[in-house]
């Protein structure tokens, strides 16, 4: 056989190669969409946030007076229009490494998962209760100069049940 036609039959087993392929994902695309949708949707029941703040030495009562003046009367507004379930603070009692310090811990229970992705609904309260809008955007840009850290993390429920 010619150099000419072992390349020809390569690239004709190559195109029957990539055929198959294609049909192949085609099929178990088709067959994962139909398991999918054969599960019933999962209910949306309460969803947790865990957030948590580490502030610059010497700077955490500055910014717990701005989380209070400005962040706090948002998460009663929310909790007031049954979006948030729950909230709790946390201060550590006692020192940790610098690598594992925080500050400060806020965890909120959000009615759903929707409930927490909100912003157009929490946009429209930091403009009622702050008509000051330069003065609340200018605290909160310092309430967040002064973070070395900030995490969110969903937490899930856990039983060894």
């Amino acid at each position: 056989m010619t150099m000419h036609g072992l390349e020809k039959k390569r690239m004709i087993s190559g195109g029957a190669r990539l055929v198959f392929a294609a049909a192949l994902l085609l099929a178990l695309s088709i067959s994962a969409a139909a398991q999918s949708s054969a599960k019933p949707a999962p209910q949306e029941g309460p969803y947790k946030i865990e957030y948590s703040y580490k502030i610059k030495w010497g700077y955490a009562d500055e910014w717990l007076g701005l989380f209070q003046k400005n962040h706090l009367p948002l998460l009663r507004a929310l909790q007031e229009e049954g979006r948030i379930l729950s909230v709790s603070f946390d201060k550590p009692r006692y020192h940790a490494s610098e690598q594992a310090r925080w500050d400060f811990r806020v965890t909120i229970t959000w009615e759903n998962i929707s409930a927490s992705m909100d912003p157009g609904t929490e946009q429209a309260l930091i403009r009622k209760l702050f008509p000051d809008q330069a003065a609340f955007k200018r605290e909160e840009q310092r309430r967040f100069e002064l973070l070395l850290e900030h995490t969110d993390v969903p937490l899930a429920p856990f039983s060894f049940e």
